[in-house]
C-alpha cells in the first residue's frame, strides 16, 4: 500500500526526469515544451517536498547527487510503469476481459496462435496478449495469468493441466536424405545432428531406443528453438528430431521426411499453468476449457 504523504506531483517528477537525462534544465524546457524557470521551479518545488538535494549545481551545470542518481533510476521506472498501464488501460477499452499468457515460444507460433481464432470466435471482445517465458517463473512478480509449461507437473502455488505428451520424430529435408543416402538407423550416426539446446540427451535416447551405437549423440549444431531447428532442417543442414505436431505443415509440404518410423516419446509434457488463486476467473476458465478441447480434437 502506498502512503499518499510520499507521493510527489507527476509534472515535477517528469520535470526532474528530464533534466536528470539529459544533465540540462535547458534541454528539458525543450523537451517538455516548458520555460527554463519552470523547470528549475518544478526541481526544486520537488526537492522542498522530499527535503533532499537532487542536483548539485555550478553555474550553468547541473549533476546529479548520489540520492539523485538512485531517485532518477526508480522515478523512470516508475513512470514508464505508469505510462505502459495508462497505454494499456486504453487499449482494453471496450473489451470482454484480457487474459496474459506466456507460452514457449515454437509452441505458441506453430501450433496455438493458428488455432486461436476459433477462441476469439467464441468469446468475442477478449483480448489475449502473448509473452515467452522458456522456463517457471514466479506468477507473482510476472505480470501473467496463465502459462503453457513443458517438463514436470511442478510449480510452486500453481494449477497444472495436461495438455498433451510429445512424441518426436527424426526427420530431414528430402535432399539431405539423398545425398547422405540415410536409409537406416545406422547411417544416421554419419549425419550431422541438429541439437535443440533444452533436450541435451534426445539423439542418445533415441539411438539408444533403435539399438544404435554412436561414437557422441551430442555433435552437432544446437538452436535455442524447435521452429530454428525446423528451419535448419528444411534448409538441408542435417537430420533433427523434432515434435511432429509442431512441424505439420513442413511434412505436408514435403520440405521435411519423417526418416524411420521409429519415435521417442519425451520425458516431459506439455501443461497449462496458473496460479491457484485464479482458477475460476471467468476468460481463464473460458481459455482452459478452450484449448483442452482442441488438444482432444487434435
Amino acid at each position: 500500500m502506498f502512503r499518499r504523504g510520499f507521493l510527489p506531483n507527476v509534472g515535477n517528477l517528469l520535470a526532474f526526469e528530464a533534466t536528470a537525462r539529459h544533465g540540462s534544465v535547458s534541454r528539458a524546457a525543450e523537451e517538455l515544451n516548458l520555460t527554463q524557470s519552470a523547470v528549475s521551479r518544478q526541481i526544486q518545488q520537488l526537492e522542498e517536498s522530499i527535503g533532499v538535494s537532487l542536483f548539485s549545481r555550478s553555474r550553468q551545470r547541473v549533476v546529479l547527487t548520489d540520492v539523485g542518481r538512485m531517485y532518477a533510476s526508480h522515478v523512470r521506472s516508475t513512470l514508464s510503469e505508469l505510462s505502459d498501464a495508462t497505454h494499456q488501460a486504453i487499449a482494453l477499452s471496450g473489451t470482454s476481459g484480457v487474459l496474459n499468457l506466456a507460452t514457449l515460444p515454437t509452441f505458441g507460433t506453430r501450433w496455438l496462435i493458428p488455432r486461436i481464432p476459433d477462441f476469439f470466435a467464441r468469446h468475442p471482445g477478449a483480448t489475449v496478449n502473448f509473452g515467452v517465458r522458456l522456463v517457471p517463473f514466479d506468477f507473482a512478480a510476472e505480470p501473467f495469468d496463465a502459462a503453457i509449461h513443458f517438463g514436470e507437473p511442478h510449480w510452486p502455488g500453481a494449477v497444472c493441466e495436461l495438455l498433451r505428451t510429445e512424441e518426436v520424430v527424426p526427420v530431414c529435408s528430402p535432399a539431405y536424405r539423398e545425398r547422405e543416402n540415410l536409409y537406416s538407423p545406422q547411417d544416421l550416426t554419419r549425419a550431422t545432428l541438429l541439437q535443440q539446446s533444452t533436450r541435451p540427451t534426445a539423439w542418445a535416447e533415441w539411438f539408444a531406443s533403435v539399438g544404435v551405437e554412436v561414437g557422441n549423440p551430442l555433435r552437432g549444431p544446437r538452436f535455442e528453438q524447435f521452429a530454428m531447428v525446423a528451419q535448419a532442417a528444411a534448409a538441408g543442414l542435417g537430420a533433427a528430431l523434432i515434435p511432429h505436431f509442431l512441424i505439420a505443415d513442413e511434412l505436408a509440404s514435403g520440405r521435411l521426411k519423417i526418416l524411420f518410423a521409429q519415435s521417442l516419446v519425451s520425458g516431459g509434457a506439455y501443461y497449462l499453468v496458473y496460479p491457484e488463486h485464479k482458477a475460476e476467473t471467468p476468460l481463464l476458465r473460458s481459455f482452459r476449457d478452450w484449448i483442452l478441447d482442441e488438444i482432444r480434437q487434435g
